[in-house]
């Protein structure tokens, strides 16, 4: 496996119908690959005469393998030789469909695509052979790399049939004959990444690496105070630095943030370090905006002060009041979750070039057609002049799908007439990222004579998604995630949203709101059995109740991640698989040394099932150790198991940082964190060891990346209380003196 970054002009000239190679026709705003009153050219499969197969990367690559595993697809559809199979990354351009790489999506949303192209190609071929042959095409089947006549033991390889294949035409109305999955050859098995070599070697390409003739660099001083602006400024240190070539005012957002480059001062220099240097030299006078009083304890107060006040609705079932007032024992908890920051192992970074109408931009992006589409509405272009060529990603979570970092090496880069790179450094990307909304939650349940819950009500106070985009946006459509899809076996249930005003810019992060409900409802629910005098995970099993569907009730306010509920219900039965699944092989139930304790916790999130368990010690003075993490996930259909158990790794290291020390803090209207001595994240030393499980599902492909995180938290807390007795109600541990 080979891989290979082309220049625009060569993506082209190799995507392209030319005269020495085929292009699969389909149109790629549908599923179905061909109409009978048309078709489109195909930008996923290439095949070339001497039987190099070129497959097309349209999702962006930050370490879950995807560049891999979806060409893993359709390689498997087409019956190509892996050796044979040269990935290629596509450029930002909606002809490609959604390449948003977030929301855990990709093989969700496009693996069934991905197998159509690859048969559809492979369909060609056999046609192509037939004719040759002379035979009826159901004759010709596909053997790794060839089209085959088992009739007669004819046989020719894919390079010899590329030419031919051009002339053929897929039928009226043609579906794509799809193997079965007893014939999977690469779906289902663990295969290598394509960019491992290249990331080992240090020979990939991330967005720090790109080079250009002419190239300067830029670095920008931003305002510290949260929504402010540059009053006035004095660059004579800076200009006087040798290596410094301008200085470039950078104008901050009016009204919501959106996208648009907060307000600033970029240097531009001969290189990076010269930039940062001078950065530090400007003399700027900030109008400091309007959250000069702001700090994060007050606003925290006042969210649990909302949360505590009935809110807007977006589950009610039965009649919760009734339920409360008929229950033998009534239960209340509040939690909080802080103020996260992404910390990306990258800072972000990009490198564009400006030239009269037109923009081309190399970056580490995971939304390239949203940069695309940014860059176009700030100045004013036509989007065909823009160009957005995704590089490797150091760590994405969902900040790199926000381009405001490269409109505003665009903005610099138009200002000074030449390409240009401008970086973030590691406080830059701390100070000012797009966080992940404090919250503040308050949960009550009502037990009947049985101990289990007559009545549940859930009230989740945190600044919306929305509000980044518009002023005044409500949460209601952030409770999708984990809070209005509570699959707790409970007739009375409402959910209550809000709509505070938000101090900073709020984004999404790797699992999003997931984080504070899967907090909230599972240590709610250790709280339960501990009220009813039950083991905690027996209890949490009967909470979930018979398998069966879930029903919110016609009027909740559910998005199910994009797709319908008919085909990606609510299963009860997956979420109890997961559970079971994890409580054998975490060995639920055995003896423990003396001051350890096991801590249970399980979510639905992206359409996946997962369950966590975590196991503490007591040390000296209070501290509490983690021996181990016991991990089983349900995504339906496994394309490769290496990935999916990397990415459980990979997301219950991030759960247990966040859960450990993550928070942000604003005092006087400014963040006080700047760096990982001040938001640590977890060390090699201190990862415990990691039991991953996937459990066997026969359903469609679901999300990977982030279902793996929200469980981590509120099992870790739910062991440290049976280890010390200490609850924990609010992150992080590191403000409890536990770590």
């Amino acid at each position: 496996m080979k891989i290979h970054r082309p220049t625009r002009r060569e993506f082209l000239a190799l995507t392209g119908i030319t005269a020495s190679g085929l292009m699969l026709s389909a149109c790629l705003s549908d599923a179905k690959l061909a109409h009978g009153d048309g078709v489109r050219p195909n930008l996923f499969v290439a095949i070339d005469p001497d039987g190099k197969v070129t497959i097309t990367a349209a999702r962006s690559e930050m370490g879950q393998g995807v560049r891999s595993s979806l060409p893993q697809i359709l390689a498997d559809e087409l019956d190509a030789d892996w050796d044979q199979v040269l990935v290629t990354q596509a450029v930002g351009d909606r002809e490609y469909g959604n390449q948003d790489t977030d929301g855990s999506r990709s093989i969700r949303n496009h693996y069934q695509r991905m197998r159509e192209f690859g048969a559809s190609a492979r369909y060609l071929l056999q046609s192509a052979a037939a004719r040759q042959w002379s035979v009826a095409v159901e004759e010709c089947s596909s053997d790794l790399h060839k089209i085959v006549h088992r009739a007669t033991g004819r046989e020719l390889g894919y390079g010899e049939l590329a030419v031919a294949a051009r002339e053929v035409k897929l039928p009226r109305g043609f579906k794509p004959s799809l193997k079965s999955p007893d014939q999977f050859r690469y779906i289902g098995k663990p295969m290598p990444i394509v960019d491992g070599a290249d990331i080992t070697t240090g020979r990939a390409g991330f967005g720090i690496d790109v080079q250009l003739p002419g190239m300067l660099y830029a670095a920008v001083k931003r305002c510290p105070a949260i929504g402010g602006s540059v009053n006035s400024y004095n660059a004579d240190a800076a200009r006087a630095m040798k290596g410094v070539v301008d200085i470039v005012e950078i104008p901050g957002p009016v009204g919501a943030p959106g996208f648009h480059p907060l307000a600033g001062i970029a240097v531009v220099a001969a290189n990076t370090w010269t930039a940062l240097k001078a950065v530090e030299a400007l003399q700027v006078n900030w109008n400091s905006g309007p959250h000069t009083t702001d700090d994060s304890e007050h606003y925290i107060k006042t969210l649990e002060a909302g949360a505590r006040q009935p809110g807007l609705i977006a589950r009610n079932q039965g009649d919760v009041d009734k339920g409360f007032n008929d229950a033998e024992q009534l239960v209340e908890a509040e939690y909080v979750v802080p103020y996260l920051a992404h910390a990306t192992m990258e800072p972000p970074v990009a490198t564009v070039r400006f030239r009269a109408n037109a923009c081309e931009v190399w970056a580490p992006t995971q939304n390239p057609q949203g940069a695309r589409t940014e860059l176009a509405r700030l100045f004013s272009l036509d989007e065909d002049d823009v160009v957005i060529n995704v590089t490797l990603l150091g760590g994405g979570f969902g900040r790199k799908s926000k381009p405001d970092f490269i409109l505003e090496a665009a903005w610099v880069s138009r200002a000074v007439n030449a390409p240009v790179k401008l970086c973030w450094s590691r406080p830059d990307d701390i100070r000012h990222d797009y966080y992940h909304g404090v919250s503040a939650q308050y949960l009550k349940a009502g037990l009947g004579q049985d101990k289990m819950p007559l009545a549940w009500l859930h009230r989740s106070n945190f600044p919306s998604i929305g509000t980044t985009f518009e002023k005044g946006a409500d949460n209601i459509n952030n409770l999708s995630q984990g809070c209005v899809d509570m699959p707790f076996a409970i007739s009375n249930v409402r959910v209550e949203g809000a709509k505070p005003e938000p101090v900073v810019r709020i984004g999404w992060l790797r699992s999003v709101c997931n984080i504070q409900h899967a907090f909230g409802i599972n240590c709610f629910a250790h709280e339960l059995a501990l009220a009813a005098e039950r083991d905690p995970a027996e209890y949490l099993l009967d909470l979930i109740g018979p398998d069966r569907m879930v029903d919110l009730g016609e009027d909740a306010s559910y998005s199910n991640y994009g797709m319908p509920l008919s085909e990606f219900p609510i299963d009860t039965a997956r979420l109890r698989k997961v559970t079971e699944t994890v409580m054998a092989a975490a060995d639920w139930g055995k003896t423990l040394p003396a001051g350890h304790a096991l801590g249970i916790a399980a979510h639905r999130s992206f359409l996946s099932y997962a369950a966590t368990i975590v196991e503490v010690s007591r040390g000296e003075g209070g501290k509490i150790k983690i021996e181990r993490v016991s991990s089983a996930i349900d995504v339906g259909q496994v394309v490769n198991p290496d990935r999916v158990k990397s990415q459980m790794e990979g997301g219950t290291i991030f759960g247990l940082s966040l859960a450990l020390y993550g928070e942000i803090t604003t005092l006087n209207g400014r963040i006080q964190q700047s760096n990982f001595h001040d938001y640590p994240v977890l060390r090699m030393h201190q990862s415990p060891p990691l039991d991953i499980h996937l459990v066997d599902s026969d359903h469609p492909p679901t999300g990977v990346g982030e279902p793996p995180t929200p469980p981590v938290a509120p099992a870790l807390c739910n062991a440290i209380f049976g280890a010390t007795g200490q609850r924990i109600r609010r992150l992080p541990l590191a403000k409890h003196g536990l770590v």
